[in-house]
């Protein structure tokens, strides 16, 4: 089997609302949307520059839910940028929530993590050292000894 592309597909609660909090908040484009004549957006491509996110609203009746419906989210969506410190404070004056200040990690980024205003986890990062697999497990083991 060969993969050809792979895409995540987010839903949410206002979709239309979803795709104006990430153009400000993170740059991105609108490639195309898919709209029931009910409003609803059953698929939608953004473009983050060169990278295509799909999302669409929740559909209930397939059990196709967001975040806020099902209470949380199991997956965080990683963002690299050029300058995190910005993006997080773009993405913050758009609506979203701090979960973790920017800061300079182990494995070599400046990263920090937000929550969108639909439920969604994005951890916003950008490189800052060149980190070995190998010395990523030793910075990693060391960081977990106090824990």
């Amino acid at each position: 089997m060969k993969v050809h592309e792979l895409f995540a597909c987010l839903h949410v609660r206002d979709a239309a609302k979803a795709i104006e909090f990430y153009g400000k908040a993170f740059g991105a484009k609108e490639k195309f949307r898919l709209t029931e004549p009910s409003g609803r957006i059953g698929h939608a491509e953004l473009d983050f520059d060169g990278t295509t996110l799909m999302l669409a609203d929740e559909f209930p009746e397939y059990n196709i839910k967001g975040p806020q419906a099902i209470g949380g989210t199991s997956v965080t969506i990683h963002i690299h940028v050029d300058n995190a410190d910005e993006v997080i404070r773009r993405a913050v004056n758009a609506g979203a929530e701090i979960e973790m200040e920017p800061k300079d990690e182990f494995y070599g980024e400046r990263s920090g993590c937000v929550r969108d205003p639909f439920g969604h986890r994005w951890n916003v990062g950008h490189s800052i050292a060149e980190v070995s697999p190998a010395e990523m497990q030793r910075r990693y083991t060391e960081m977990m000894k106090g824990k």
